[in-house]
């Protein structure tokens, strides 16, 4: 007999409930989105001019990436003034019809913060470098000639964290770029400065932030050396350091306590009990993006290195968060952000079932517990771009660590090292929106800032507008069924085949005045054609959607095309 696997905690409260939980959000770069003024750069002006299309999608957040004064070293994470706007992306005035725009679409705008590091050009670092009093002590400094490193730690994007500094004759921590001094969280004035720039920008009316690899702010003392072997050499003394918590603590209860926002912690190395320990009710964070699910296709800790990955694998990494927040905290659900190669050039099939695939993986991310979140032209299914050469890439993580991999493994060019490269880039996430099959994609009239997808004459909004069976068309129905079911929001999670090496099938179970509804979504991951035996119990089962057209069949035994997705209601 086919077993029931309802959850005995699947009732949710009134107290459980929360507007961000129930939302989905759609995160927009803006330096690629949209371009109004054909300077080749996207701008605000620029995403006023498509919101309207935003809001098709459904979407009820929109995520800003940073549109701050910067010199653009590492495209906005590198801020010089975090109350100004950058010349390229338009004005203040132009941020806030932004922002009136949005809200007279009943949606919301979530921003970036940014505080772990600085750009050089921020006076803050302008002065600490010159030893002014005030500031001098704003950043993590230690004193040296030149040779002789603080301490064995590396920067994210490759080589030494610490970079010499002629003026003030000593050596600046920078975890990330060089250009990206890290502050110093200890300096009481440092954290003032800070809580008070989260205050002005939460008064002039947006719903909240998404917090740029927040877990950083605190470094043990003394920076001791890190383990060399490590993946990153010394993140053990400055990931989730030992006054994280306080900091965080500090945070919410002078500011961010007192609106109602939603929160997103970017946290490199989370763990589940952290997450809990973050995010949590009565915690500092709504909730936190791990990186987890984003590793599979490493060559086991090797970032630039591919390997083959593992559907069980991805099953336990899924299970073990759903399941360790399903009753204290809350998941972000994502595949893709600007950070992160496209989805379907990485575990789906760009060539032969990139409609499929992108549903597929849609299907997947639409249908767990936890707060969605779009990366632009994701709801396209837009892949990776071809990188024939450096020169095209903008992304600085990129380009260092090709160059480290040229020189430590002895190669001669760039295209010994491209497909690892190309593969990885950050800048396959970066390439233009592709909004028709124009020159350009649409996006802009001028020279674009970064290169076009070559495939945005099949793959762009116009195209899929007019096909009823799109991509984006499918991410619309996911979106509309995600809204109008609790269930898919706060049921309980069941994965039912944890060892299936292909097909991914669980349910979501939700009871609420004395009924129970229960979801269930199957999905076959690869270009195979399995059948699978489910053991689920009902008394009659509804197909709610597929990405294949399929009639309305029983899921006891189901057969499934390549890269099928299912999602039953079952009563």
């Amino acid at each position: 007999m086919a077993i029931q696997r309802t959850q005995p905690d699947d009732t949710v409260s009134d107290d459980e409930r929360a507007w961000w939980k129930e939302a989905v959000v759609y995160q927009v770069y803006p330096r690629s989105f949209n371009d109004s003024d054909g300077d080749g750069v996207g701008d605000l002006q620029g995403l006023v001019d498509r919101l309207d299309y935003v809001a098709s999608l459904g979407v009820d957040v929109i995520w800003l990436n940073p549109v701050y004064d910067s010199p653009q070293e590492d495209n906005g994470y590198d801020i010089s003034d975090y109350q100004a706007i950058y010349e390229e992306f338009g004005t203040m005035e132009d941020w806030e019809t932004l922002l009136e725009e949005v809200h007279d679409r009943d949606m919301k705008l979530i921003m970036d913060l940014v505080v772990n590091h600085t750009s050089r050009d921020h006076e803050w670092f302008v002065e600490s470098r010159q030893g002014n009093p005030e500031y001098e002590e704003y950043y993590i400094w230690r004193e040296g000639d030149g040779d002789d490193l603080p301490n064995n730690w590396e920067s994210f994007f490759g080589g030494s964290a610490w970079e010499y500094d002629e003026e003030r004759e000593a050596y600046y921590l920078h975890l990330y770029d060089t250009s990206q001094p890290d502050l110093d969280w200890s300096n009481e004035d440092v954290r003032q400065d800070v809580f008070d720039t989260i205050e002005w920008w939460l008064e002039k009316g947006i719903d909240g932030f998404r917090m740029d690899v927040i877990n950083l702010l605190s470094k043990v003392d003394g920076l001791p050396d890190g383990d060399p072997d490590s993946e990153w050499v010394g993140s053990e003394h400055f990931i989730d350091g030992p006054e994280m918590t306080e900091y965080l603590a500090a945070m919410d209860e002078q500011v961010l306590s007192n609106y109602d926002i939603m929160t997103v912690g970017e946290m490199p190395q989370l763990t589940v009990e952290e997450a809990r320990e973050y995010a949590d009710a009565d915690g500092p964070l709504d909730m936190a993006f791990h990186f987890q699910h984003t590793k599979l296709d490493y060559d086991g800790d090797e970032r630039w290195a591919v390997g083959e990955w593992d559907l069980t694998e991805l099953k336990e990494i899924i299970g073990r968060w759903q399941n360790g927040l399903q009753d204290e905290g809350w998941n972000a659900l994502y595949w893709e952000n600007h950070d992160q190669p496209r989805v379907v050039s990485r575990y789906g099939d760009p060539v032969n079932y990139r409609r499929e695939s992108a549903k597929l993986l849609g299907t997947f991310m639409l249908t767990l517990c936890g707060t969605p979140y779009i990366y632009q032209g994701q709801e396209l299914g837009m892949t990776n771009a071809p990188w024939e050469s450096m020169d095209e890439m903008r992304d600085v993580d990129a380009i260092n660590h090709a160059r480290e991999l040229i020189e430590s493994a002895g190669h001669e060019s760039y295209e010994d090292v491209q497909d690892v490269v190309a593969y990885r880039s950050r800048d396959n996430a970066r390439t233009p929106m592709q909004w028709d099959d124009a020159e350009n994609a649409g996006f802009t009239d001028g020279d674009p800032w970064i290169q076009v997808n070559p495939n945005h004459d099949e793959v762009n909004v116009e195209a899929a507008e007019a096909d009823d069976d799109s991509v984006l068309n499918y991410y619309r129905d996911l979106v509309d069924l995600r809204e109008r079911k609790d269930v898919l929001v706060y049921g309980a999670y069941d994965d039912l085949l944890p060892d299936h090496e292909s097909v991914y099938a669980y349910t979501r179970t939700m009871t609420e005045n004395g009924d129970t509804e229960q979801v269930l979504v199957v999905l076959n991951f690869f270009d195979e054609r399995p059948t699978v035996e489910l053991p689920v119990e009902y008394d009659e089962a509804t197909l709610l959607l597929s990405n294949y057209d399929r009639a309305d069949d029983a899921p006891d035994t189901v057969s499934l095309a390549p890269y099928e997705a299912r999602i039953y209601r079952l009563d």
